[in-house]
């Protein structure tokens, strides 16, 4: 790992780079991840979590109503949107495996603005890192991407505090929920704020690229207890699927899930203190992020950075009785995606064209002016920041695999979302979302709905090339 005094005096890209561009023509790019995020957050209409600093953050940028992650793992989604290349062309379908192991001569985005003469710096988690396992380590990370690399360590379960493993007696999954006093100075999220900070203010008259990945809201569900006391339990109403959910739901789909299928176990208590604990989690993210952007602007750095925020993929807080993510419904797919980019006439609006995690680095290089590599397999999504209405892609796709060689594919479509199990129990799944906007009813065995499947199998036969954006 290296040390807060070693970064400190890394050098900077090439001399000859840096003179392409003028510090003015160089936007500083603020790239905020978010790990296991699912859209639960106020700005997105949510009506209990309290994140008051990302909803400023979507007041003053375009936000993105229906984003969808690549593959709804951490690993795998991470490497997808930090490529700009599709799981098919990553073969990263799996957590655990460093980008350069598939891709040894990739160029990811990070990689794009160090080698153009931004300072690139990574405070915290951005490609896969095993949570807790392998916090404030190195592991999986992508060397060529940084100047400097740090992941600060965090006491994640091991943290002193009031909690207890929810599930513990009832499945075989964790879901640690840990409250604590004081703001958490011996959490990696706390850590990653600081060098974040720090970073802004050594560098503020140079063009930077920062990478800030926190671990929160992913488990164990750690933070400091007034955020647990933003939701007391009794105003917390989990999920009530309807009777019979499951009756149409692929086997294939169901042994994906794995072992967080089922409401794991828990009675009604549990699930609103698993709930809470999320909430909780993300109100400690959001305002960790509240503090790097109110450092922003104190430093007068805001009218030249464009700052985006994303989860990496959704999370399941009982949908079907999922608890988890690795699931192609739509809260496990469909994630957060915030662009503020100076200057945009979309900002301060929301869009609900469809966009893809894929999408984001030719989206930041065009909004810095680069040239991306020939081969990226999205669309820059800078015509949206400019006109927020306008018409755009016709479909956005994912894909997860499971052990068997089961392998899930899916189509999400304005309406529809069509979905393709392959391997030893093949089947489909098939919702409309006009008429079942939480997706409890499979269509695909419904004679009514042959010519809407008959379609949508086109739309994922076609692929991302035929659903492209007529610019």
């Amino acid at each position: 790992m290296i040390t807060r005094r070693a970064w400190i005096g890394t050098s900077l890209a090439p001399a000859l780079l840096l003179a392409k561009k003028t510090t003015a023509e160089r936007p500083n790019v603020l790239f905020i991840a978010a790990d296991d995020m699912n859209n639960a957050l106020g700005c997105y209409g949510h009506p209990l979590v309290q994140s008051p600093n990302l909803d400023r953050l979507a007041a003053s940028g375009l936000r993105f109503d229906r984003a969808y992650c690549q593959y709804p793992v951490c690993g795998p989604s991470r490497a997808s949107l930090l490529t700009g290349l599709r799981p098919d062309s990553t073969h990263i379908f799996e957590n655990n495996i460093a980008v350069r192991d598939k891709l040894p001569d990739v160029v990811t985005l990070p990689q794009l603005f160090r080698t153009h003469g931004w300072r690139s710096v990574r405070a915290g988690k951005m490609y896969h890192m095993d949570v807790p396992g392998s916090v404030g380590t190195n592991q999986w990370d992508d060397p060529p991407s940084w100047d400097v690399a740090i992941s600060p360590p965090g006491q994640e379960q091991r943290t002193a505090g009031q909690g207890r493993n929810i599930t513990a007696g009832k499945s075989p999954a964790r879901w640690d929920a840990i409250a604590f006093s004081g703001d958490g100075k011996e959490q990696a999220d706390e850590r990653a704020t600081g060098i974040a900070i720090e970073t802004m203010n050594r560098h503020r008259d140079e063009a930077w690229f920062l990478g800030l990945g926190y671990l929160r809201p992913h488990l164990p569900h750690v933070a400091p207890g007034r955020f647990f006391d933003l939701y007391p339990l009794d105003a917390i109403r989990p999920v009530v699927n309807p009777r019979g959910d499951l009756d149409d739901i692929p086997l294939a789909s169901e042994i994906a899930i794995n072992t967080r299928a089922r409401d794991m176990g828990m009675n009604e208590r549990d699930k609103q203190e698993a709930i809470r604990a999320y909430y909780a989690s993300v109100s400690y993210m959001d305002w960790q992020v509240g503090r790097v952007l109110a450092e922003l602007d104190r430093l007068n750095l805001r009218r030249k950075t464009i700052v985006v925020f994303w989860g990496d993929h959704g999370w399941h807080l009982g949908e079907h009785h999922r608890w988890h993510k690795r699931s192609l419904f739509e809260e496990s797919m469909r994630a957060p995606l915030l662009i503020a980019a100076p200057g945009q006439k979309g900002n301060g609006k929301a869009t609900r064209s469809l966009a893809e995690f894929v999408d984001i680095y030719p989206t930041l290089a065009a909004l810095a002016h680069l040239t991306p590599p020939g081969n990226l397999e999205g669309q820059s999504l800078a015509p949206l920041l400019r006109n927020p209405g306008r018409a755009w892609k016709s479909a956005a796709f994912s894909v997860v695999t499971a052990p068997g060689g089961i392998m899930g594919r899916c189509a999400v479509t304005a309406r529809y979302r069509y979905i393709r199990w392959s391997g030893p129990y093949p089947a489909e799944e098939l919702y409309d979302h006009q008429t079942d906007p939480h997706e409890y009813t499979n269509l695909a065995g419904d004679a009514r709905h042959a010519r809407a499947l008959t379609a949508l199998r086109g739309v994922l036969d076609a692929g991302w090339q035929a659903a492209r954006a007529k610019v």
